[in-house]
C-alpha cells in the first residue's frame, strides 16, 4: 500500500475527491490551479493545528498569488457556537470575501464542522476544501458534507449539509497528533469494521499494535478503506434520510456522554468508543445479535486503549440526552444495531426497554462481563 491514493465521492454535480498523499501539505501549486483558487482565501484552523501548519500554507498561498486570511480559533468542542459562527464571518465581510473566494478547513473534525458551515452560510455559500489533521477528521468528519455547531441541549443541532470541493488528507499531519487525540480517532476507524466490512474489521484486529504505533501503510490503508466506505453510503444518501443512519453506530449513547460530560470529562472519540461495546450490549439485549459480537466489539476497542464501560449517569440522564439527538424521529430514539460484524440494522428502543437494559449492566470494579440478560418484550 502506497501512501497516495484517491477516493471519489459520487453525488452528481456535488461530486468531489479525496486525495490522500504523504506531503501533500508541502505541494499545493497544483491542486491551488486546477480548483482555480484565487482572490480571498480564509485559512480556519485551531491555535494547537496553526503551531504546526498555518506558517507554512500561509507562505504557500502566498507563493502562488492567493491573498490568504489565517482565522485561528480556540481549540475544541466549546468553539463550536454561533458566536465562533459569527466571528469568522465578520472576518470573511470586513475583508471582501466574495463568492468565489475559499474557505480552507485546516485542522480536525471541529474546525471542519465549523468552517464548513460558515461557508455554507456566507453569501449563500462559497467553495470550500477539508485538509484534515487528525485521524477523526481524516477517516470519517472530513467525507459527507455534515457540518455545524453544537447547541446547550445537544452536538450538533445546528448545521447544514454542505460538501467540500475536495478533501486534502495528508497522513504525515498525523505525526504531530496528541496520543489520547490518536487513540480516540481508532473508535471511527473501528466503527466502519462493524458497519460494513468484516474484512477490514479482521485486518484492524490483526494490525491494532502496528496501528497504536502509527506505521505508515496500516494507517494509509485504514484512512482510505473509511473513506471508501464513508464515501459509498454519503453517495447513497447524501441528506442521512436512510442508509447513511447506519454511520451513528456507537453515537447515540456517545453524543448523549458527550453532552453530559460537557464535552470535557470525554473527547468525541472516547465517548464513541464506549457507544461501540454499549449499544452493541443493547442489540444482543434487544435480541438483535449474538452475545459474540459484543465481545469481539469489546476486545478491540480495549485492544485500541479506548473506555468501553459506561460512566455513572443514571439511565433516566443519559435517556434525555439522547432525546436532545438529531437522530430522534418522531420523539423515538431510532438506533443503530449490530446483527454481525459487517451489518447492522436500524431500530427505535423505546424508555422502558433501556432502563431495563441499564439496569443490567455491571456495577463500578465490580470484573463481571457485559450482561446477558433478555428484555421484556418491546413495543414497535
Amino acid at each position: 500500500m502506497t501512501l497516495s491514493s484517491m477516493v471519489s465521492v459520487s453525488l452528481g454535480e456535488r461530486s468531489y475527491k479525496i486525495l490522500i498523499q504523504a506531503g501533500l501539505l508541502s505541494r499545493l501549486k497544483g491542486r491551488l490551479s486546477e480548483l482555480a483558487v484565487k482572490g480571498k482565501v480564509g485559512v480556519v484552523t485551531d491555535r494547537h493545528v496553526a503551531g504546526y501548519y498555518l506558517s507554512g500554507m500561509l507562505q504557500q498561498l502566498k507563493r502562488c498569488g492567493v491573498d490568504a486570511v489565517p482565522i485561528v480559533l480556540p481549540p475544541g468542542e466549546r468553539s463550536k457556537t454561533l458566536d465562533t459562527i459569527t466571528n469568522i464571518l465578520d472576518v470573511m465581510a470586513r475583508h471582501r470575501f466574495e463568492r468565489s473566494s475559499f474557505l480552507f478547513a485546516l485542522g480536525g473534525g471541529v474546525v471542519g464542522d465549523i468552517a464548513g458551515f460558515a461557508a455554507a452560510i456566507y453569501q449563500r455559500g462559497i467553495p470550500f476544501i477539508q485538509i484534515p489533521t487528525t485521524l477523526i477528521a481524516q477517516s470519517d468528519s472530513s467525507v459527507g458534507g455534515k457540518t455545524g455547531v453544537d447547541h446547550r441541549l445537544g452536538k450538533n443541532l445546528i448545521g447544514a449539509f454542505y460538501q467540500p470541493k475536495e478533501v486534502w488528507i495528508d497522513p504525515l499531519t498525523l505525526r504531530t497528533l496528541p496520543m489520547r487525540e490518536w487513540v480516540a480517532g481508532l473508535a471511527e476507524v473501528i466503527k466502519y469494521g462493524i458497519i460494513a466490512d468484516e474484512e477490514f474489521f479482521s485486518y484492524l484486529q490483526r494490525e491494532m499494535p502496528g496501528l497504536l504505533k502509527r506505521k505508515p501503510d496500516i494507517v494509509a490503508v485504514a484512512v482510505k478503506r473509511s473513506c471508501e466506505i464513508k464515501a459509498q453510503v454519503v453517495a447513497a444518501d447524501e441528506r442521512e434520510s436512510d442508509r447513511r443512519r447506519i454511520l451513528n453506530y456507537g453515537h447515540t449513547i456517545g453524543h448523549a456522554l458527550e453532552t453530559l460530560g460537557r464535552y470535557e470529562s470525554l473527547i468525541h472519540g472516547e465517548a464513541v468508543g464506549i457507544g461501540l461495546v454499549q449499544e452493541a450490549d443493547v442489540a444482543c439485549f434487544l435480541g438483535t445479535c449474538d452475545r459474540s459480537v459484543v465481545q469481539r466489539i469489546q476486545a478491540i476497542v480495549q485492544a485500541a486503549g479506548l473506555p468501553d464501560r459506561m460512566p455513572q449517569w443514571t439511565a433516566a440522564k443519559i435517556w434525555k440526552a439522547m432525546l436532545h439527538d438529531k437522530k430522534v424521529s418522531g420523539g423515538q430514539v431510532v438506533g443503530v444495531w449490530p446483527e454481525r460484524i459487517g451489518h447492522v440494522r436500524m431500530m427505535p428502543i423505546d424508555e422502558p426497554t433501556f432502563c431495563q437494559w441499564h439496569q443490567t449492566l455491571p456495577k463500578p470494579n465490580s470484573g463481571k462481563s457485559l450482561s446477558r440478560k433478555k428484555p421484556a418484550q418491546q413495543k414497535r
